[in-house]
């Protein structure tokens, strides 16, 4: 971090409070010089930090502190470093600031100058591919939901979780979305790890439904009572509990991922496509089960539409693979499809609310329910559908803000409530630009673009009065933006074609 004084003179001070183990372990701190400082972990395996200044630093207690003034012109340094092997311990901090300062600038810079979308609203999506960038891993290739853990989806309330972890579903769907801005690159290295996962689960139906980005599965949860949270939410959490429920959404989440791939960037291997049929073969005995749903809820598993609806997608988007590359077709996976589609349409579909519901039996809607014409389930103009959109908007839409659903202790097994979620309203402003009627959806886009902070950035959830609840950035919301972004564009100018013809 450097700092500097364009004109007259501004005092400053520096902190610097590093916490070991999320604050379970002590630390000792060691004076190099004036200007370097050592932070070690009181660990076995010792985690040691640097902090290197172009000024004096000094020691408070177990932290280090700075105070000084700069002039016009003048400018102060700090480097905050993992001490490894490869530590560069001779550096001319001021050279390797700026230097790393350009490098960073212009490989962002040559970065988003690959994107091919040059439609609306362009400023916004590149902000929201560079965050799904920054969120994937270099080394692995999988992407994290959110680089943070325990921000409260209700100020004070207890829904706190964890999400630096990889979600099948959430990956899945950004590999699409890369592929549609021209970053095949991003969408190879994510299937390269899925496809590491699939040879690592052993019996089909082993997919878990999140993973570690270096594609460990145990994901225990922890409260950290010692921590006071944001706001004093509590409590913290790492780990998440939800790791090894069953989700049977995310075979269709992959297999819609992978069918993209396959068609858009380069053909999958035949060994990869043994794994994913294995997957399907798995889906086509299980579709029926019972689980906890896109939304992880703890309160019971329960049938839920929208994970027969990805059922649904796992079998189509498998069929299309296989057709492709002329593989053979189990005739099974072809009665299973059409099975579920007459189960969505028969058993979920209620005739005097006029909608699909969110699971077997219930009179209630859910926001994922949105999905069904973006996955062409159903067409965006069936009255089928319409009904359904009508019945969203008058339960989970307030103004122009969609609810995930409406929370109920007894339902998702937790107290307290919740924000809207924002990647719902995306996903509501694309069903709406779809099934025509583009001037509402362009005003709800604009207005959500409204909610944006100053640079353009998301939390999984917005509150009442505007303010961001949940972990952030958070990659769904920015997922459901670039989304509802390239759909509203590609229907407006259709529009714009039919108008000048």
């Amino acid at each position: 971090r450097s700092v500097n004084c364009i004109h007259g003179h501004l005092d400053f001070t520096m902190k610097c409070c590093p916490r070991f183990d999320y604050a379970r372990t002590d630390h000792s701190i060691k004076r190099v010089s004036e200007n370097e400082i050592l932070f070690i972990s009181d660990e076995q395996e010792k985690t040691v930090l640097r902090l290197i200044a172009s000024i004096p630093i000094e020691i408070n207690d177990k932290d280090a502190q700075a105070e000084f003034t700069l002039n016009t012109g003048e400018k102060a340094t700090f480097m905050l470093e993992h001490v490894s092997e490869n530590s560069n311990k001779d550096i001319d901090l001021n050279k390797f600031a700026e230097e790393s300062l350009f490098g960073t600038i212009n490989f962002w810079k040559d970065w988003i100058s690959k994107s091919t979308y040059k439609g609306r609203w362009m400023e916004t999506v590149n902000r929201s591919a560079l965050v799904l960038k920054l969120m994937t891993s270099e080394k692995y290739g999988s992407m994290v939901a959110a680089p943070t853990f325990g921000l409260p989806e209700e100020i004070g309330g207890v829904r706190n979780w964890d999400y630096r972890y990889t979600w099948i579903g959430d990956a899945s769907f950004t590999v699409y979305k890369l592929l549609k801005l021209g970053y095949k690159k991003e969408a190879r290295e994510f299937i390269d790890w899925i496809e590491k996962q699939c040879n690592d689960i052993g019996d089909a139906g082993g997919l878990r439904l999140m993973y570690t980005i270096d594609g460990r599965k145990e994901l225990v949860e922890i409260e950290l009572d010692h921590l006071e949270g944001y706001k004093k939410s509590k409590p913290v959490r790492i780990g998440n509990g939800a790791y090894d429920q069953i989700q049977l959404d995310i075979y269709g989440e992959l297999l819609d991922a992978v069918y993209l791939y396959d068609k858009h960037a380069e053909p999958i291997s035949y060994e990869f496509w043994l794994n994913i049929s294995r997957q399907v073969n798995w889906v086509c005995d299980h579709w029926k089960l019972e689980d906890e749903g896109i939304w992880e809820v703890r309160g019971g598993k329960r049938e839920f539409l929208y994970s027969r609806l990805m059922c649904w997608v796992a079998l189509d988007r498998a069929m299309k693979i296989a057709q492709a590359h002329s593989y053979p077709l189990p005739a099974r996976w072809l009665i299973e499809r059409d099975e579920i589609f007459r189960s969505i349409h028969n058993d979920f579909w209620n005739s005097e609310l006029k909608c699909f519901v969110q699971y077997k039996g219930s009179g209630t809607v859910d926001a994922a329910t949105l999905l069904m014409p973006l996955v062409r389930f159903i067409g965006p103009k069936d009255p089928r559908w319409l009904s359904t959109l009508k019945r969203i908007e008058e339960k989970l839409v307030s103004d122009s803000l969609v609810y995930r659903y409406r929370a109920d202790a007894t339902f998702d097994g937790l107290a307290g409530g919740e924000g809207t979620f924002s990647m719902c309203t995306f996903w509501y402003v694309e069903c709406l630009s779809k099934s025509g009627q583009l001037n509402k959806a362009r005003l709800y886009f604009e207005k959500m673009l409204g909610y944006a902070n100053h640079v353009g950035l998301y939390a999984e959830q917005l509150g009442l009065q505007g303010e961001h609840l949940g972990n952030f950035p958070q990659a769904f919301t920015h997922l459901g933006l670039i989304s509802a972004a390239l759909s509203l564009d590609d229907q407006l100018n259709d529009q714009r074609n039919k108008e000048t013809v």
